[in-house]
C-alpha cells in the first residue's frame, strides 16, 4: 500500500484519542484556555459526569470572529509570541484541544471581546454546521454535548457517570487550588457542588477544596534554592489520610502528577507516618521555565527537569525545615468515636466479681449499688430512712476505699503551675503507659513509650550531625543467629551501622556478633534490634538517599531504645519527659506516625459531664 496523506478529520480524531481520554481530559483543556485568557471568575456545568455536557463560562479577554474560527484548526493558538516552546508561561501552548474535542462532540464556541459583539460557532464531530451573531457578556462560553457520541468504540471504554464526574471534580479542584485569586464554580445535573470566591489566600484556598481543619493541622512552607522556589502547605503528621488522592502538585502553576515529586513528599515525611498512611499536602513549585520541560506528555499533566536531584532535594528540604518548625505539635482533639467510648457515670452494670477484682474489693458481703441497701432481715417503717441512709454511707465508703489503678504521686516540693508549659505538669500515670496531665486549657495524655520512642530517635540524628553516636561495648559479646541473606545485608552495612554506634561482625554464614550498642539505646533487645535492622535493611529501596537509609536505621534503633509500656515512671520523669517533648522537633507523633499525645479540652470535658 502506498504512503498517503490522512484526511483532516482523521487526523484530529488521532490527536483527540492523545488530548481527550475522558470527560475530565476535555473540561481540563477548556478551564485551562479560561484561565490563560485572563478570567477572574471560571463557572463549569456538567451533566451525566460530563459525557452529555461540558460547558464552561469565563469572563476572560475573549475572541473575535476571525480568532475563533482560527482556534478550531489545529496548532493554532496565541500563547506562544515567538517560536521557542523552552519559555512557556501558559498553561495551554500546543493549540490542538479545540479541535480535538470539536472532532469527537458537539462543541459550540460563542466569546465576545469588550466593545464588540458576540459570535457563535457550532462544529459537530469535525464539521461546521453553523454560525452567527451571539449575545453574551464579554468572555467566552463553550458548550460540549455527547462526546464521542460517534466514537462508540472509546465511549463504551469509559466509566461509569459518577467515577467520570469524581475525575472532572478532581481536576477542577487541583485547578481551583492553582489560582486562589480566581473564583470557581461548578454544577452538575444542576446541583452545585463546588463555589469558592477568588481572592482567596492559598492556605484558605486549599483548606476550603480539602479539608476545613487543614488550617488547623497544617504548616506553611516557604522555601529557595538556587533559583527554585517552594511554597504551599503540608499537614502535620498525625493529620493523614489512608490514600495518596490528597496530595496536590503544582509546577509553575500547572496541575502535575509526577512520580518524582510523590517520591520526594513520601521521603520527607519517612519515619514520621507509617507506611499505609500518606499526609495531605499541596506543594507548588515555581522554577524558571528553561529549567523543566513541560512538552513531555499530550495532556501536559507530566514535567521532566533538567536537575530531578535538584528538585527533589528542594522538596524534601523545604518540607522537613517546616515540620521541624511545627516542634511537638499533634492533633489535639481525640476523634468523636473516641469520645464517645466515654460512659456516663451511674449504677455500674458489670458483675459483681469482676467489678470486686477490677477495683480490689475484697468484701464477701454480694454487691449493692450505690444508694441502694441490702434487705433488712425484720424491716420496719420506722428505721426504713435510716437504713437506707447507712447503706448509701456505706457503699460510698467501700467504694473509695478501693485501691486505684492508675497511680500518682505527691509532689516532694511546690508543684509548678499548670499555665508554666504547653503540655502542662504530669498528675500521674494510667496503666503503666500513658502519663496525664494538666494543661491550661485541658487534660493532656501521653504515649510513654511512643513519645520516648521520638526523642530518642531526634537525638540520635543531633549525635549524626555532630559526628558518631556515642557507643557502649558490651561486657560479653552477644551473637544473632539470622539467615544468611540478612547477614550479607547487615555485613555491607557495617560501617554505617558503626556510625550509630552498633559495632556489628560477622560470625559464620548465618550469624552476626554485637560487639556494641548505641550508648542512648541502654542494654534492651539487642536481638530484636538486629533482626529488625536485618528486615528493614532488605525493604530499602536502591532509589533511597544514604540520609534517608541512615533515618530508617535510626527509626529502628530508637524504637528499642524507648521507654516501654508498662514501666512505672515517678512524677519527676514524667515531667523531664514533657519538657524535652515541649523542644523537640516532631514530637507530636513517633516514628510510625501515631500521635504521641491527645488533649480533652475543658470544653470536652464538659460535655462529658452534661454542663454544656
Amino acid at each position: 500500500m502506498s504512503i498517503r496523506r490522512l484526511p483532516e478529520h482523521l487526523v484530529n480524531r488521532i490527536a483527540a484519542g492523545e488530548v481527550v481520554e475522558r470527560p475530565a481530559s476535555a473540561l481540563k483543556e477548556l478551564v485551562e484556555n479560561a484561565i490563560d485568557a485572563g478570567a477572574t471568575r471560571i463557572t463549569v456545568k456538567l451533566a451525566g459526569g460530563g459525557i452529555e455536557l461540558i460547558e464552561v463560562i469565563d469572563d476572560g479577554c475573549g475572541m473575535a470572529a476571525p480568532e475563533m474560527a482560527l482556534a478550531l484548526e489545529r496548532h493554532a493558538t496565541s500563547k506562544l509570541p515567538t517560536d521557542d516552546i523552552e519559555h512557556v508561561a501558559t498553561l495551554g501552548f500546543r493549540g490542538e484541544a479545540l479541535p480535538s474535542i470539536a472532532s469527537v462532540a458537539q462543541l459550540t464556541l460563542e466569546s465576545r471581546v469588550r466593545g464588540a459583539e458576540g459570535w457563535s460557532l457550532t462544529v459537530d464531530n469535525g464539521a461546521r454546521i453553523a454560525e452567527g451573531p451571539a449575545a453574551l457578556p464579554p468572555g467566552t462560553r463553550v458548550r460540549v454535548e455527547a462526546l464521542f457520541g460517534r466514537v462508540p468504540a472509546r465511549r463504551k471504554f469509559l466509566r461509569s457517570t459518577r467515577a467520570e464526574y469524581a475525575a472532572c471534580l478532581d481536576g477542577m479542584k487541583r485547578l481551583a487550588m492553582a489560582r486562589p485569586d480566581i473564583a470557581f464554580a461548578v454544577e452538575h445535573d444542576g446541583r452545585r457542588v463546588l463555589s469558592v470566591q477568588g481572592g482567596e489566600s492559598r492556605p484558605a484556598r486549599v483548606a476550603a477544596l480539602t479539608d476545613r481543619a487543614l488550617q488547623e493541622n497544617s504548616v506553611a512552607i516557604d522555601f529557595e534554592r538556587e533559583g527554585l522556589v517552594l511554597g504551599g502547605v503540608a499537614s502535620i503528621p498525625t493529620f493523614n489520610r489512608g490514600v495518596a488522592d490528597h496530595q496536590y502538585l503544582f509546577v509553575n502553576g500547572r496541575p502535575v502528577k509526577d512520580r518524582l515529586l510523590v517520591g520526594a513528599v513520601r521521603g520527607a515525611y519517612a519515619e514520621m507516618l507509617a507506611r499505609d498512611r500518606h499526609p495531605v499536602v499541596a506543594l507548588f513549585l515555581d522554577v524558571p521555565p528553561e529549567v523543566v520541560d513541560v512538552n513531555v506528555h499530550p495532556a501536559k499533566t507530566e514535567v521532566r527537569f533538567r536537575d530531578p536531584a535538584l528538585a527533589r532535594g528542594l522538596i524534601v528540604s523545604g518540607l522537613r525545615r517546616a515540620l521541624d518548625a511545627a516542634g511537638h505539635r499533634s492533633v489535639q482533639r481525640p476523634s468523636e468515636a473516641a469520645l464517645g467510648l466515654w460512659q456516663p457515670g451511674g449504677v455500674p452494670t458489670t458483675s459483681p466479681s469482676s467489678l470486686e477484682e477490677g477495683l480490689g474489693w475484697r468484701d464477701s458481703r454480694p454487691f449493692v449499688g450505690l444508694g441502694e441497701t441490702q434487705p433488712h432481715p425484720n424491716p420496719s417503717p420506722e428505721g426504713e430512712g435510716l437504713r437506707h441512709y447507712s447503706g448509701m454511707v456505706r457503699d460510698f465508703q467501700t467504694f473509695f476505699a478501693a485501691a486505684p489503678l492508675a497511680r500518682a504521686e505527691p509532689a516532694r516540693h511546690e508543684a509548678p503551675l499548670a499555665t508554666d508549659f504547653p503540655l502542662g505538669v504530669a498528675r500521674g500515670q494510667v496503666a503503666k503507659t500513658y502519663i496525664v496531665a494538666e494543661a491550661q486549657d485541658g487534660l493532656v495524655l501521653v504515649d510513654q513509650h511512643a513519645a520516648h520512642e521520638r526523642l530518642v530517635l531526634e537525638r540520635m540524628r543531633r549525635a549524626m550531625a555532630g559526628g558518631t553516636v556515642p557507643s557502649q561495648a558490651l561486657l560479653l559479646a552477644e551473637v544473632v543467629e539470622l539467615d544468611e541473606p540478612g547477614c550479607d545485608r547487615l555485613e555491607a552495612r557495617v560501617e554505617e551501622l558503626r556510625a550509630f554506634g552498633l559495632e556489628l561482625e560477622r560470625f559464620g554464614p548465618r550469624a552476626m556478633l554485637v560487639r556494641a550498642v548505641p550508648a542512648a539505646l541502654g542494654t534492651g533487645d539487642v536481638h530484636g534490634l538486629v533482626t529488625d535492622l536485618a528486615d528493614e535493611l532488605a525493604s530499602f529501596d536502591e532509589a533511597l538517599s544514604l540520609k534517608e537509609r541512615l533515618d530508617h536505621v535510626a527509626a529502628t534503633m530508637a524504637c528499642h531504645g524507648s521507654v516501654r509500656a508498662g514501666r512505672i515512671l515517678s512524677v519527676a520523669e514524667m515531667n523531664a519527659l514533657l519538657r524535652e517533648m515541649e523542644v523537640t522537633p516532631h514530637s507530636g507523633q513517633c516514628n510510625h506516625g501515631r500521635p504521641t499525645w491527645v488533649k480533652l479540652a475543658h470544653g470536652d470535658i464538659e460535655k462529658l459531664f452534661g454542663r454544656k
